[in-house]
């Protein structure tokens, strides 16, 4: 594969690095960047950096001794909204390997209806396609756009028709000959040629074209259709991919390859040409071997609601779905096995498994003993407290007073929120959870969405652009909810 032409680095200017992979950043760096949205939690913080941090540190052993290493497989167990599923969140943002959450009560035994536990795996090899395939586009976008912009052009200024041929017995005029240095000679073409006024005017064409003066123009081009709508048909149902022989993908390689000409605007006519070109440019046989290297050796799978699978071993009875028998399917995935998909066959031997669960009804002790002993690491989320709450207003880079912030902006007012008006919504949050059902940081996004309902639909006419929320402020509009059992229970 050719290599990508790229602009000149100015003189003085380092190339811009590419950013590090999560598991290449020491344990301490990984915590602050958990830290700039998750607060509190140092514990599960401390030992999910540990984990990841690990996958580099086996990279770097010896051979002999890389396989035998272990993934540092971690169960989290604490209540709900203390930050479980916003951990996987960020690490799915931050880390450069492949990554997937998935939900265990989304699974069931094999035989039954419904997702089996190895599409978790392909699931994983999808997004480490996905990401490698972004990563290789990104290496030859530039000479995808100059082959895009190049096939423009040639519509909208097509090749001359060949000249005729000369009349038999016609007098053949002799050219000029230019002679060089080496002793090459060489026709020269006479002054003011159609070759060159073509090429100039070719050269005003990619001026207009790149200063956007010819996106109003329509331009007929002839493009490939993703997929035929019959075959939509034949793809397999939820539970059953990655079978034997994907047949879909089979009667796709078998048809032939139809164009399809479409009249299109320049800009929607450039975009598609550039997609043709990168699946020209980008070698999908790379892609796969690397993305598979990828989801053996650094790949990520988060199991969220793992207790919902969990229950009194030797009690379930009857024909239903068994959480027992959940357990034994996830047992050998989590162990190591070999599982095939559409791309090849994958081993799961070093897939790090992060798990997660509020155990409020059961407890991890609840699982099968073998899977116990495939999560070595139990870190225990404490629940949040008042305080808590005031830091996840405020310290968070995506807190929610900084999201209401942004959504009032956007009508031209501007929204504050002094520090013991949110010290007040911390008491009314923290006050629902401990008189109702405690759904610990969840319950700030009722209480803002209740404090915000009626200035966010009077905004467009609201007469005050400044807008402030004190702690008087806060009270007029929750009090009455706070005070009422009956308006707390259904409102908050």
């Amino acid at each position: 594969m050719t290599e990508p032409t790229q602009d000149p680095i100015p003189a003085g200017s380092a190339a811009p690095a590419p950013p590090p992979w999560l598991e290449e950043l020491p344990p301490r760096q990984i915590v602050a960047e958990l830290e700039r949205y998750i607060v509190g939690q140092d514990a599960a913080k401390r030992a999910v950096a540990i984990a990841i941090r690990n996958r580099w540190r086996r990279s770097q052993t010896p051979d002999e001794i890389r396989d035998e290493i272990t993934p540092y497989n971690i169960i989290l167990i604490g209540p709900t909204g203390v930050g479980k599923t916003e951990v996987a969140r960020r690490l799915a943002r931050l880390a450069g390997a492949p990554f997937i959450k998935v939900e265990a009560s989304k699974f069931t035994e094999v035989g039954y209806v419904g997702r089996d536990a190895e599409s978790m795996v392909r699931d994983l090899v999808d997004a480490a396609i996905s990401m490698v395939r972004t990563e290789r586009e990104d290496e030859v976008y530039p000479q995808a756009e100059t082959r895009a912009e190049e096939r423009l052009l040639d519509i909208l200024l097509p090749p001359p028709a060949p000249p005729p041929p000369p009349a038999p017995g016609a007098e053949k005029r002799p050219g000029i000959f230019v002679v060089s240095p080496g002793g090459q000679a060489r026709p020269e073409p006479p002054a003011g040629s159609e070759e060159e006024r073509r090429a100039r005017s070719r050269e005003k064409l990619r001026q207009m074209l790149k200063d956007g003066k010819l996106d109003d123009r329509e331009v007929e081009i002839e493009v490939t259709p993703q997929n035929y709508p019959m075959l939509d048909l034949m793809q397999p149902p939820q539970g059953m991919e990655g079978e034997q022989v994907n047949f879909f993908e089979m009667f796709q390689e078998m048809l032939p390859r139809r164009k399809k000409r479409r009249t299109l605007r320049v800009p929607e006519a450039r975009r598609l040409l550039i997609d043709e070109e990168l699946k020209k440019l980008v070698d999908m046989d790379d892609v796969v071997n690397e993305a598979l290297d990828r989801s053996e050796n650094h790949g990520i799978i988060f199991i969220d609601e793992i207790d919902k699978i969990a229950g009194e071993r030797g009690t379930a009875t009857g024909p239903d779905v068994s959480r027992e028998g959940v357990q034994r399917d996830l047992l050998p995935i989590v162990e190591g096995c070999t599982v095939q998909t559409r791309y090849g066959y994958v081993r799961t031997d070093h897939i790090l498994f992060l798990a997660a669960g509020a155990f409020h009804v059961s407890k991890p002790s609840d699982l099968i003993p073998e899977l116990q002993g495939r999560f070595p690491i139990r870190v225990e989320l404490t629940s949040l407290t008042e305080a808590d709450f005031v830091r996840v207003m405020t310290e968070p880079e995506s807190a929610l007073t900084k999201q209401y912030q942004a959504l009032v902006a956007a009508e031209g007012a501007k929204l504050e929120f002094t520090q013991d008006g949110i010290e007040e919504i911390a008491r009314v949050a923290w006050l629902a959870n401990d008189r109702m059902e405690n759904i610990g940081a969840r319950r700030l996004h009722t209480v803002m969405a209740t404090l915000m309902d009626e200035l966010l639909f009077e905004l467009p006419n609201y007469p005050e652009k400044v807008v402030i929320f004190d702690r008087a402020a806060v009270r007029k509009r929750l009090e009455k909810i706070i005070d009422d059992d009956d308006l707390r229970r259904y409102i908050l």
